[in-house]
């Protein structure tokens, strides 16, 4: 508002000198309202200039005014780098998954084939014990093959039961002749997680300690 009054009054003073002006040069009244005519025109013409001055101010000003609606580049690398993060911990999640589902995988199939092996022994020794081309005494060998299997079957059991009772999520036991194979589902085992795996093991089956060999997977 205040430069709309300083405005005018500069307007009046022009208007003002340029009709004393007029009085001098004006050599009769029709010069004189010509005069008049074309300064009032030029006033005019200086009142648009001064408003176009100031429209295209205050467009500058709605121009940097508008420059804060302009999203901040720290904003949009925050926001890329919250992206990336998240997309990180959901590959990191999927490939941790995956490594568990491979895990899971090896001791379910693991245990599948030791049962596969153990039913199909059984199965030839019961075909033994049913034939009759088959003397008494390998009749007598086969029956104590299966007596054996069973044990070793039920032993193992109670080996994977009581290690697993120990933390361990999961655990297979495989028995070859007089040694032992324990594989443990676990990163790494402290010196008192193999000892008590040794004992379970050893009381078992009646097994030594250097006969029985633990891993992780």
């Amino acid at each position: 508002m205040k430069m709309f009054v300083k405005k005018n009054q500069v307007i009046v003073f022009v208007l003002a000198l340029l009709l004393v002006t007029a009085g001098y040069l004006g050599a009769g009244q029709g010069n004189t309202e010509n005069v008049l005519e074309t300064n009032a025109n030029q006033i005019t013409e200086l009142g648009t200039i001064k408003e176009d001055e100031e429209n295209e101010t205050l467009g500058d000003a709605t121009l940097v005014n508008g420059a804060a609606l302009v999203p901040n580049e720290n904003e949009n690398s925050i926001a890329t780098n919250s992206n990336s993060i998240t997309e990180n911990v959901v590959n990191n999640n999927t490939a941790n998954n995956s490594q568990n589902t491979v895990k899971d995988d090896y001791f379910a199939s693991s245990k599948l084939e030791r049962e596969n092996m153990y039913s199909q022994s059984l199965e030839s020794y019961q075909k033994m014990i049913d034939s009759s081309d088959i003397s008494a005494e390998q009749k007598s060998i086969a029956q104590n093959e299966i007596i054996r299997i069973n044990n070793e079957k039920n032993a193992i059991m109670i080996i994977e039961n009581l290690i697993i009772s120990k933390g361990f999520s999961d655990v297979v036991v495989f028995i070859n002749d007089s040694s032992v194979n324990v594989v443990v589902k676990a990163d790494a085992l402290s010196t008192d997680q193999v000892a008590q795996i040794q004992n379970i093991v050893s009381r078992e089956l009646n097994t030594q300690v250097e006969d029985i060999h633990i891993s992780c997977k």
